[in-house]
């Protein structure tokens, strides 16, 4: 159910015609699948219907994302500000965290459980095929849940 309704908030999100002809894109408050005080545009493409997609977020300073998964590949490129600190697993564990500079990315497998974390505000790109989908291994940690 959650991912249904996060599918019908990215369709809302689609490229306008405007995007499509190549006016400037608008940056959003981020999606109710990530947690508040993140802002994003999309690129390319729906996030909200299958096919290949494109969006851009801010993530501010000190902004984590809890582990996590998605039902298919996404690559993960840092364009500004950074680093993106990120793990594999259930829990966050920094001891056992990488990093990923302006200019660098990484691919997350489908259904990998992962996390990510900013120490500075750092602007994202993300391409995954859609619809977009995000399910936290936790239930807890999803603001979707949040009352």
């Amino acid at each position: 159910m959650r991912k249904i309704l996060f599918a019908a908030a990215a369709a809302m999100l689609v490229a306008s015609p405007a995007l499509a002809k190549g006016h400037m894109a608008k940056w959003m408050a981020g999606p109710p699948g990530l947690p508040a005080g993140s802002t994003f545009m999309v690129v390319k493409g729906d996030p909200g219907k299958a096919g290949m997609f494109t969006i851009r977020a801010k993530l501010p300073a000190n902004y984590t994302v809890p582990p996590h998964f998605h039902a298919t590949d996404e690559k993960v490129s840092v364009k500004d500000g950074g680093p993106l600190t990120y793990g594999m697993g259930d829990k966050i564990d920094t001891s056992s965290s990488a990093s990923a500079e302006k200019g660098y990315h990484v691919t997350m497998a489908a259904n990998m459980h992962h996390w990510a974390s900013t120490t500075a505000p750092t602007t994202i790109e993300v391409s995954a095929m859609g619809p977009f989908s995000i399910t936290y291994v936790n239930p807890k940690d999803d603001p979707r849940n949040a009352k």
